[in-house]
């Protein structure tokens, strides 16, 4: 192996003949920390810190932090077009910079401090995503918010499954309460299924597999000259961001006022919301995203608002009533609205029936290859799967605890939830938490296969069931709140095994697993309710043609009352609109599944089209210009896009999501923006 790497440093010295001596050596150390990288990190096993060790207080506070920062962020994304982008990698890399520089900073002071471990590494990423992820998936920005006054009217008070008075002000108590209750339950459904889930089924879990391929690089010599060069690329764009978005605050002293209502295609355009709204947390998320999802946004927003709203508000007074309100539902927003839902439903259910079917099949087929297996095979494993395997099970979480736990928490929400909500009664949370497990099994199990979290889905499904059931009197609200309990319980078990995966590879404890995840989980449920209180009371959240639409609570409430009264809600011939783009979601995603991979790719993503048909077509452009950005990038440089596109994305979008925290403060304090800027036709 040595000679190997001299052969290689003799190469790299002949090929590019500026490679000095030192650059050399460099290279080598490099070069042997991968080749030790690949060896296994299984070999430091040995002296990996016990579970009780790998959660500190310094990881803790490190977590609260990011866990805070990257609330407001994915609350924006929520509160603004309901599309976030994974933060699961920048926060890995946001948690090694800070314990790095934590450690660094006290060993300059000459005190020494306990080594920073991949360990610790993974159990700070753990708690920080678990604190995030219940600003993401808490119902801020979709079935808790549309519950509340303005969404109830928005809907329409005239309209009959829209029950008078059934609608709940969001308040930081009962959100508190309604999280804490709901979110627990998830993080105990499938414990005593992680052995068969990780080991036994070998479930790839894409992005917790990734995330312990980052974390185990950036603990090796290589691996830290990479993050040091990430840094540098997160410091100077989250600072650039950041600034951006103050200067840009001077100028938006009024409604339609800024650089955020730039007319980059003309005031025609600009009316039906094409224009680049300078915002930088869009651009980031569009590097993220696939140029595939930022496409199919373009697309939705042309067939949308460039095509099919200003042809059927040229109907007016045919189609619908002319003397109608536009927030109505019996008007042109009725079709926005409706369409967009036929759209996710389209996608979600055929997404929802795929995953089902590869779940069975793969189970059915890991079944009769378990039933073949000799023990032979068991001694032909490799020798890092066999310790790391060792190593997974050696902390053993009690499968009583998990059970009992389960069923004490599910009596609190039995008990609470009827309290909070008195249209949601007992049995309704009781069916739902008898079904949960079985729901969180194959949700969890689809998302190892495939990388798709599809809680959104089985939510929607059970609010149709809730509402139908519930009936006209208390339906929309019983549908909404069973939306969340069946959502919260499945999606946060996927996380949970995302995360037992990246434990698997980085030689974590589960129980240190599993409690981070709690910790983060109760910071989670603290920190988001006043994260969206900091918006709610600030900016004018949910109104249409503001810029915080929070369109997913309208989606939502919506769907809750077609669940109740049926197609009868429907504004003149949008049913039939409404089938017509069912089937496209539908035939999008089979002709996906069975075109050529070169084909695949051209196939648009119905979820992705179905968001600017409420939002409208700004964001889009804006996300469109990360991918220009991410594409350009590519041509120029590969090797350093790859590297750098995460960190340059997460400083973009932190720098202009951190600025919400002043702006908000500015605005509870009554100090406005100076100047209007705004463009007026000649």
């Amino acid at each position: 192996m040595k000679k190997t790497i001299k052969e290689r440093r003799t190469t790299h010295i002949i090929q590019f003949g500026i490679m000095n001596v030192e650059e050399a050596k460099e290279k080598d150390e490099i070069e042997k920390a991968d080749l030790e990288d690949q060896q296994g990190v299984v070999e430091g096993s040995r002296r990996n810190p016990p579970w009780s060790k790998q959660i500190t207080v310094r990881g803790i506070v490190a977590s609260f932090v990011i866990g805070v920062i990257y609330s407001v962020i994915v609350m924006k994304l929520n509160l603004t077009t309901g599309l976030v982008p994974s933060l699961n990698v920048s926060a890995a890399l946001l948690a090694f910079v800070f314990l790095r520089t934590w450690t660094k900073l006290l060993q300059k002071a000459g005190i020494v401090s306990t080594p920073f471990t991949r360990q610790e590494n993974t159990v700070i990423q753990t708690c920080a995503v678990a604190c995030y992820s219940i600003a993401v998936g808490g119902g801020f920005g979709s079935y808790l918010l549309g519950l509340n006054k303005k969404t109830y009217e928005q809907a329409g008070i005239d309209t009959e499954g829209n029950t008078p008075g059934s609608y709940k002000e969001p308040a930081i108590g009962w959100m508190t309460s309604f999280l804490f209750v709901a979110s627990f339950v998830g993080i105990l459904a499938l414990v005593p299924l992680r052995k068969i889930m990780i080991i036994d089924y070998k479930l790839t879990y894409p992005s917790g597999t990734a995330t312990a391929v980052l974390i185990n690089g950036f603990h090796t010599p290589h691996g830290d000259k990479m993050a040091q060069k990430q840094v540098r690329g997160f410091a100077k764009f989250f600072t650039i961001s950041f600034i951006w978005a103050f200067f840009q605050w001077f100028y938006s002293g009024g409604d339609g006022c800024g650089f955020s209502q730039f007319p980059t295609f003309g005031l025609k355009a600009w009316k039906q919301t094409f224009y680049f709204d300078f915002s930088m947390t869009y651009i980031g998320a569009g590097m993220i995203c696939s140029h595939l999802v930022n496409l199919s946004l373009l697309l939705g927003a042309v067939i949308s608002w460039g095509i099919m709203w200003p042809l059927i508000g040229g109907l007016k007074g045919d189609w619908y009533s002319g003397s109608l309100p536009e927030s109505s539902m019996k008007s042109l927003q009725g079709y926005k609205v409706f369409i967009s839902i036929a759209l996710i439903l389209g996608d979600g259910l055929y997404n929802f029936l795929k995953i089902l079917f590869f779940t069975i099949r793969s189970i059915h087929a890991s079944l009769n290859y378990k039933s073949l297996r000799t023990g032979s095979e068991h001694q032909n494993q490799a020798l890092d799967d066999l310790q790391r395997n060792e190593m997974f099970m050696r902390d053993r979480i009690p499968v009583w605890i998990a059970c009992c736990g389960y069923i004490l928490l599910s009596i609190v929400s039995i008990i609470a939830i009827p309290r909070m909500f008195p249209e949601m009664r007992w049995y309704y949370v009781l069916i739902a938490y008898i079904f949960a497990p079985v729901l969180g099994f194959c949700n969890a199990y689809g998302a190892g296969l495939t990388d798709m979290n599809m809680a959104f889905n089985y939510g929607k499904v059970s609010l149709f069931i809730l509402a139908a059931w519930a009936g006209k009197d208390s339906g929309v609200v019983a549908g909404l709140v069973g939306c969340g309990l069946i959502k919260s319980i499945v999606s946060i078990s996927a996380d949970l095994m995302q995360d037992f995966k990246s434990g698997h590879l980085t030689l974590t404890s589960p129980r240190s697993m599993l409690l981070s995840q709690a910790i983060g989980t109760a910071m989670g449920c603290v920190v988001a309710p006043l994260t969206f209180f900091l918006f709610y009371k600030a900016f004018d959240v949910g109104n249409p043609n503001g810029e915080f639409k929070a369109p997913y609570a309208l989606i939502y409430r919506n769907m809750a009352i077609l669940g109740v009264e049926g197609f009868s809600a429907l504004p003149r011939h949008c049913l039939q609109l409404c089938y017509c783009f069912f089937l496209f979601a539908v035939a999008a995603n089979l002709v996906r599944d069975i075109s050529p991979p070169k084909f695949r790719r051209w196939v648009p993503l119905p979820m992705a089209m179905a968001v600017p048909f409420l939002v409208g077509a700004y964001f889009a452009i804006d996300m469109c210009v990360g991918s220009l950005i991410v594409f350009a990038w590519h041509k120029l440089n590969s090797e350093k896009a790859s590297l750098m596109v995460p960190a340059v994305a997460s400083g973009l979008i932190c720098g202009d999501g951190l600025w919400i925290l002043p702006s908000s403060l500015l605005a509870l304090a009554k100090i406005n923006p100076p100047i209007c800027m705004r463009f007026l036709s000649t």
